[in-house]
């Protein structure tokens, strides 16, 4: 499976952004697709996760409300909906494939494949 992630960038607080990941590769219905992030030098915090068989969804506390994961099974891409942008979410994220059951979605350890970082900064 590859990840192909898009779509970071410059932007002031409370602005919105999409990010876009393109996954190819083996046959992926079975995978959970996540958005990781990582500041500085911590390791990478879940953001979001989606099941690409049934379109389950799942947030960190810190975006719900903010940001929307979301799949297109035409053009296999998920999507990470940013919206109402602050200063904290700056990081570098990333999108990961896994095919772990789904209730360790949230661990960075149990996902396999992992796409390039897409860098997106928030001015306050």
């Amino acid at each position: 499976v590859q990840l192909q992630a898009s779509g970071g960038g410059a932007v002031q607080a409370g602005d919105s952004l999409r990010l876009s990941c393109k996954v190819s590769g083996r046959p992926f219905s079975g995978y959970g697709l996540g958005w990781f992030r990582r500041t500085l030098e911590k390791e990478r915090v879940f953001v979001a996760a989606i099941s690409w068989r049934d379109g389950g969804t799942y947030y960190s506390d810190s975006v719900k409300g903010r940001f929307t994961i979301s799949r297109d099974t035409a053009d296999n891409i998920v999507y990470l909906q940013m919206n109402s942008l602050e200063s904290e979410d700056t990081a570098v994220y990333y999108c990961g494939a896994t095919t772990t059951i789904w209730g360790w979605v949230t661990q960075e350890n149990v996902y396999q494949y992992w796409g390039q970082g897409t860098q997106v900064t928030v001015s306050s």
